[in-house]
């Protein structure tokens, strides 16, 4: 029993929605994000609000179920508002700056890291230790946020790299002198 496939999508003003097969394309005022979707799952919009159906209790189609319905409510989510993620960056010199489209990272080590972002996916530098990654596509901004991470991850000693926004690092105890 789905709780979260059983649940309505509710469509805001300024998106449409657009149904091709088992293709959904969703249009906004931040973009358009087209996906397509396993044929056995039924969509369909009533008025303004959007449903995912499944055939049966099978346990593949009650896994795609509430997966399907929760990628068309990020789609929305995405067209209408956008994703926001931030980072943080903690260390003695650690910085980043913007250079046109690329994002420069300076953390530690003899080279600065170039990260030329896909297109649709927006990096801003508000300061020289935060980075913040928007964009309409939930999985690619997350995609991106996890890959500059995964230049300088932040480490247990000291709490030094690249973290996310409100991460909290578990720091260990180093070596005790006698």
């Amino acid at each position: 029993m789905s709780r979260i496939g059983k649940k309505p999508i509710e469509i805001p003003a300024g998106v449409t929605i657009t149904l091709n097969n088992s293709t959904v394309t969703v249009k906004g005022p931040k973009g358009e994000l087209t996906r397509s979707f396993n044929p056995d799952m039924t969509i369909a919009i009533e008025e303004n609000i959007l449903t995912v159906t499944r055939p049966t209790d099978v346990k593949e189609h009650r896994a795609l179920h509430g997966t399907t319905r929760a990628l068309i409510a990020n789609m929305i989510e995405g067209v209408s508002i956008g994703f926001t993620r931030g980072l943080e960056l903690i260390g003695v010199g650690y910085r980043a700056q913007k250079q046109g489209n690329k994002l420069i990272l300076n953390v530690g080590y003899s080279h600065p890291v170039e990260i030329e972002p896909e297109e649709g996916i927006e990096v801003v530098v508000p300061v020289n230790t935060k980075i913040t990654i928007i964009g309409t596509d939930k999985e690619r901004v997350g995609a991106l946020a996890a890959n500059i991470r995964g230049v300088r991850p932040p480490e247990p000693y000291k709490g030094k790299g690249i973290r996310y926004e409100g991460e909290k690092v578990r720091r260990k105890e180093g070596k005790t002198g006698k």
